[in-house]
């Protein structure tokens, strides 16, 4: 189906980052994936390239206001055209930036930004800790504020947390003071924490089933000191700024598993016109033909809305259970056209050498992080009155 929401410009940088990705990407990225980490040196690349600082101001050195369009645009050149990734590049540029750029204050900007937009300083976001879940209200990770109040210090645990290895500053989501019977989500702090800090630990780099170039690690705080001066916006307010850019992550994500399944229906088409059995083509039995024209037309389903998702975030008008709605589809749509492609290719589906069973481990994770699908379907039930 025709879309609507890019033009010549955005065709221009399409080709940028298609060229960027077959010379510095496609030919290491199967190295990054046996090494379970990517190296740091591609996001001073990407930072050359002006893609890590988008919406950062001109005057911290970056490009300004920019489009999602761009971003969703990577997604594409990367996963649907390719095959590959840049890491947790997107936690960097569609996750923690968007905190840094709403909530930071002048000396902060002024500190942070200039090294994002070069790909100098890379960011990762610690939230999940072990037994919390999705549930952050239950954050236990303690930021007590010193006696002479110049800094706080951090204790406690994390996981699940992406690029932390690669990163130089993580926003952490710690408990200031105790939540009240009242309300279990006051009390919440967000710290921009140097991963370089005295006692700012690495636990396991933790083994998953798919996105074996980003690395995914436990995290530690022991007796962390964090300048006061690096609070992000005000003490105490840090559980409703996790949900205000809640939207714009879940968007990320919708528009990656979009682009993962384009890429499954693209390679699986491609293997079904030349795998041949009982003596003709796979793309020649009526069953390949109806499966893959059902995914197309699933996949052309959340294209158009994970579209319509990038034309509200754009006009900021992009509500949080739009964001549901359109994770949850995009997703959901997702694990079903890859899981339908996996199996046109048959027993070779199974085999890493083929890039759908890439895919396959991959996205599974795209209906679990950034919300579940069970979190996305609650949002979307409240909304409706429910």
């Amino acid at each position: 189906m025709k879309r609507t929401i890019y033009n010549d410009g955005h065709e221009a940088f399409r080709s940028v980052i298609r060229d960027f990705v077959a010379k510095e990407v496609t030919p290491r990225f199967a190295e990054w994936e046996a090494a379970r980490r990517t190296p740091r040196e591609l996001f001073h690349k990407l930072g050359a390239l002006g893609v890590m600082g988008f919406d950062i101001p001109e005057e911290y050195g970056g490009p300004g206001e920019t489009s999602f369009t761009y971003q969703a645009i990577i997604a594409e050149e990367t996963a649907a055209a390719a095959g590959v990734s840049f890491a947790h590049y997107s936690v960097t540029t569609s996750i923690v930036l968007p905190y840094l750029l709403k909530l930071a204050d002048e000396e902060q900007k002024r500190r942070w930004l200039p090294g994002i937009a070069t790909g100098e300083t890379v960011l990762c976001i610690a939230m999940t800790e072990p037994g919390t879940g999705s549930d952050l209200a239950g954050i236990r990770t303690t930021a007590k504020l010193s006696e002479d109040g110049t800094h706080y210090v951090l204790n406690g645990s994390k996981t699940f947390i992406t690029g932390a290895l690669n990163s130089e500053l993580c926003l952490v989501a710690a408990r200031t003071s105790p939540a009240t019977p009242e309300d279990r989500r006051a009390g919440l702090t967000l710290l921009v924490v140097p991963t370089g800090s005295e006692g700012f630990g690495y636990g396991r780099q933790l083994e998953k089933i798919g996105l074996h170039a980003r690395d995914t690690s436990e995290l530690h705080f022991t007796d962390v000191r964090v300048p006061v001066e690096n609070v992000l916006g005000e003490v105490g307010k840090g559980f409703s700024y996790l949900g205000r850019n809640l939207p714009r992550e879940r968007l990320s994500i919708a528009v990656n598993a979009v682009a993962a399944a384009t890429a499954a229906i693209r390679f699986t088409t491609a293997y079904v016109k030349d795998r041949t059995v009982f003596g003709k083509p796979v793309a020649a039995f009526q069953n390949t033909k109806f499966v893959l024209a059902e995914c197309e037309t699933e996949v052309a389903a959340a294209q158009a809305m994970s579209d319509r998702g990038i034309e509200l975030d754009d006009t900021r008008e992009l509500t949080p259970a739009d964001a549901a709605r359109i994770k949850l589809f995009c997703t959901e749509v997702a694990g079903r056209v890859i899981d339908k492609c996996l199996q046109l290719h048959g027993g070779y589906g199974y085999m890493l050498e083929y890039p759908i069973a890439r895919l396959y481990a991959d996205t599974r994770v795209n209906r679990i992080y950034g919300g579940t699908s069970e979190v996305m379907k609650t949002i979307i039930a409240k909304d409706m009155g429910l």
